[in-house]
């Protein structure tokens, strides 16, 4: 027993860090004042309290660290072949990314690693880290011992891809960014947090994401051939039949008013339908950052239906266009997509 216990406290946490880009990785230059990318090189000798952690950290950098408003899917393929070329080495990741498309990476991610059994925590900042009062030493911490937390059969606290910022553990694919300035940017409108940050880590366990009991299964393939449809009120008829007869056209997610209702005009509910009818699959989510899509509770909403409209029931507008990207990217046709989005793959919607 006693040499047991002495195996167990010598087994010290193994976290890959993987640094895309983003404000966390910038470091101001004394010289100039310019934000500059961090070097990891020297991480310990700018966050100081890593050390206190006692885990067994590396890391992996991107070649060229990127601001997160040129994220693509090439580089959520990059940020998933690292996890499977070093999954079985390591208790958890933390992804640094820049927070403009952090939800976007989230949702991607969590339909890609399927079966994920070890904790993903994506994280950034809102301040550099090298700036005094920043919000990305505290982040980057408190992610290290969130992929590190285990219960006590040894399995690890979180099993999915989730989001670390400031008080606050959201479900990757459940979140949005809510604010461009405060330091809880993200906010999950229709799942609870996963775990609450104060003086210590309180974490939902009864809220958390458990894969079946299969072995991680990775999927490369995203299809671009997707885009976003909002309506306003006004929005006319050309902008409509333009943008749903773009070359190429896959998926289209509807961000409708309310619960999913739109125009009831004769030429929108025509153009739906054409598009429908060409094989476009249509996704219908709520412009309200709350709440859910309901097709039949209003007239203009179950025109939409009728016209072969999905529902996208409460899923976030990131979580809707990054699986229409992922499902398409697996060669499924129109009427598998149509049937896979309305059900969950990773805890996305309700």
């Amino acid at each position: 027993m006693e040499s047991a216990n002495l195996d167990s406290k010598k087994k010290r946490p193994r976290i890959l860090i993987i640094y895309t880009g983003g404000t966390i990785g910038m470091i101001e230059n004394l010289d100039n004042g310019s934000l500059e990318p961090f070097n990891f090189d020297h991480l310990m000798d700018n966050v100081p309290k890593v050390k206190m952690l006692d885990y067994d950290i590396e890391n992996f950098q991107f070649e060229t660290p990127l601001d997160s408003s040129t994220m693509t899917p090439r580089d959520w393929v990059q940020i998933v072949k690292v996890i499977e070329d070093n999954y079985d080495n390591y208790d958890g990741f933390v992804v640094l990314h820049g927070t403009d498309t952090m939800a976007y990476t989230a949702s991607a991610l969590s339909f890609m690693l399927e079966n994920l059994k070890k904790p993903v925590v994506i994280t950034g900042s809102q301040l550099p880290i090298g700036e005094v009062r920043t919000d990305g030493e505290e982040n980057l911490i408190t992610a290290l011992q969130v992929a590190a937390a285990m219960n006590e059969d040894g399995s690890p606290v979180v099993q999915e891809v989730a989001i670390l910022f400031e008080n606050y553990l959201w479900r990757g694919n459940r979140s949005t960014k809510r604010s461009s300035d405060n330091f809880n940017a993200f906010k999950s409108p229709n799942y609870p947090y996963l775990a609450k940050i104060g003086l210590g880590i309180s974490y939902k366990k009864d809220e958390m994401f458990r894969p079946e009991n299969k072995d991680l299964q990775v999927r490369y393939g995203m299809d671009t051939n997707v885009m976003y449809l909002d309506l306003f009120p006004g929005i006319s008829e050309d902008v409509v039949r333009h943008q749903l007869a773009t070359p190429g056209l896959k998926g289209v997610v509807l961000k409708t008013f309310g619960a999913g209702n739109g125009p009831t005009s004769g030429w929108f509910l025509e153009a739906i339908k054409e598009a429908v009818d060409r094989g476009v699959v249509i996704v219908n989510v709520s412009q309200c950052a709350n709440g859910m899509v309901n097709p039949t509770r209003y007239v203009s909403g179950n025109a939409l239906y009728q016209a072969g409209v999905i529902s996208g029931h409460d899923l976030t507008s990131e979580a809707a266009i990054t699986k229409l990207m992922f499902l398409f990217g697996q060669g499924m046709t129109p009427e598998e997509v149509k049937r896979e989005i309305e059900r969950p793959l990773a805890g996305e919607m309700g």
